[in-house]
């Protein structure tokens, strides 16, 4: 099996897992009482990895982002991000500086912690979500291109007392329009695939 191949049958592995232990969960929701809604945010960073064909197009970028998450329920949460990684782009002369933008929105199931009574905690999640990509060069008299963009993400939460360190790896599924960038990029739209690994703090109220 290849990486994606892999990295798709984690995900569907993980989001079973989830909603089979958010059943046993809700079974025994009369004993515990429900807490409120509540939001967190979360400025994390990470990598873009270019896969597949991807990679001859663009060269390996820092990411940051911001994640913003509203959670009406412990087991699941709405998820928007909004991410800037500096990449390359390595099919035009001299591979000029290209910023990547993507935002989108998604869902996500959030198993029970592992080790809840514990003084370190552990959270798995898994989700899904969609939204747009753009391509952008910083020096380069070339219009941007925008492209529809859905990822399928996997990842966990570390808890030390009042500290959150949420680990996600999130794979990417984009369009991919023609950079404009020389004749090199003389091809028609077609669809390619990343890797983005994120990671960050947060702090939790009392």
């Amino acid at each position: 099996m290849t990486t994606r191949a892999h990295f798709t049958a984690a995900v569907a592995t993980l989001g079973l897992a989830s909603a089979s232990a958010l059943a046993a969960q809700t079974a025994d929701t009369s004993a515990t009482p429900e807490r409120a809604p509540r939001w967190e945010l979360l400025v994390p960073t990470g990598t873009v990895v270019p896969t597949g064909a991807q990679r001859a197009a663009l060269k390996r970028g820092t990411l940051n982002a911001v994640q913003l998450a509203y959670v009406p329920r412990p087991a699941f949460a709405v998820t928007a991000t909004l991410g800037w990684a500096r990449s390359r782009d390595l099919a035009s002369a001299d591979t000029p500086k290209l910023d990547l933008f993507t935002y989108d929105v998604g869902a996500e199931v959030r198993a029970p912690g592992w080790l809840a009574s514990k003084a370190v905690t552990f959270t798995p999640f898994a989700g899904v979500g969609a939204g747009a990509r753009s391509y952008n060069h910083r020096s380069l008299d070339v219009a941007a291109t925008h492209n529809v963009a859905a990822y399928g993400a996997v990842g966990g939460e570390v808890g030390v007392r009042r500290v959150r360190l949420r680990l996600e790896a999130r794979d990417y599924v984009t369009g991919f329009k023609p950079l404009g960038a020389g004749t090199a990029h003389a091809r028609t739209a077609d669809t390619r695939n990343d890797v983005v690994v994120m990671v960050g703090l947060r702090y939790v109220r009392r």
